[in-house]
């Protein structure tokens, strides 16, 4: 099947907003909304470097869509729409293209999103995917990098490291874990959660900045500190773990910094003015997720990492792309 056989067939079903033309035009229209502000972020997976070849199509569409919708959501924006490129290697079957395409139907439908439009085309090299996600939010009311004051309190949505224990499971990582387990930890890695609703809905109300947690907490934490010109001061053992990450890699500072330093999360890591814990919490519990407060805003910069009243080394904040 050639490239318009397979958008006909696959991807223009997905297309369902008027905008899309239902895939038969160059491009795509969007129509302004008053008192709104367009969101745009991209992000781009591979295959052996953000998923590998023998997970299921269905996931890899699903891991695709939520890391874009992951910073949509730190930025406080709805999800809308979203534009695909896929560069496909030349052994790519059929099944593969109808399990990936049913992937991303599933997240459509889940999130409220549609498709725009795209490109394909073969490559000799592994799968890769990218997206451009579009989304919006009340106008000037973007949540950014910058806006953390000295004082502020530090929060995380979910639990930090499932993914990175998720991998570790499928490349043969030795465990003894139950099934549950293992399921729990590799689905993270195969399809994250990110917390749509509670960012979109309720973050810019409380948030003074944000971040998606993607290259590692303590790495992400550090670019919100640059930027807003604070330190941060993290509790270790108050970074959220869950059960079946901490039955695989235990308890001690080594296992916190391995979690907090892994990246792949696509939680929220966020700072608030002090006073606003009961409200956060109260948003978190609507949005049916877990939000925990880490640390603090202070004066000075970088990330600081306590640990039993020590300040622990962390020579690698998070994942490195080079």
């Amino acid at each position: 099947m050639d490239e318009f056989g397979i958008i006909a067939r696959y991807f223009a079903p997905l297309a369902r907003d008027a905008g899309a033309f239902a895939l038969k035009d160059d491009a795509a229209v969007i129509s302004p909304r008053p008192g709104f502000d367009l969101v745009v972020t991209t992000d781009q997976i591979a295959e052996g470097t953000d998923f590998l070849a023998s997970d299921p199509a269905a996931t890899v569409a699903q891991k695709a869509l939520r890391v874009n919708l992951s910073d949509l959501a730190a930025k406080g924006a709805q999800p809308e729409y979203y534009l695909l490129n896929l560069a496909l290697p030349r052994a790519v079957t059929e099944e593969w293209l109808a399990h990936f395409a049913t992937g991303l139907s599933d997240g459509q439908w889940q999130f409220g999103i549609s498709l725009l439009g795209g490109d394909i085309s073969a490559t000799e090299g592994p799968l890769s995917i990218s997206l451009t996600a579009f989304g919006f939010v009340a106008q000037g009311r973007m949540v950014k990098r910058i806006g953390a004051q000295m004082g502020d309190a530090v929060y995380v949505t979910g639990t930090i490291g499932d993914s990175a224990g998720g991998l570790a499971l499928l490349r043969q990582e030795p465990h003894d874990l139950s099934q549950a387990q293992r399921d729990y930890l590799t689905g993270r890695y195969r399809q994250p959660e990110p917390p749509v609703v509670f960012g979109s809905q309720f973050l810019k109300d409380m948030a003074s900045a944000a971040i998606d947690v993607s290259d590692g907490l303590i790495a992400d934490l550090g670019h919100v500190a640059s930027a807003s010109h604070v330190k941060i001061d993290l509790d270790a053992e108050a970074i959220p773990r869950s059960e079946a990450l901490r039955a695989l890699w235990g308890e001690g500072e080594g296992a916190i910094v391995r979690a907090a330093t892994a990246g792949d999360d696509y939680q929220i890591a966020f700072t608030a003015r002090p006073g606003r814990h009961s409200e956060i919490q109260a948003a978190a519990d609507e949005a049916k997720i877990s939000v925990v407060c880490i640390g603090q805003a202070r004066a000075g910069e970088g990330v600081v990492l306590h640990y039993q009243g020590r300040v622990l080394t962390v020579p690698k904040p998070g994942y490195r792309h080079f």
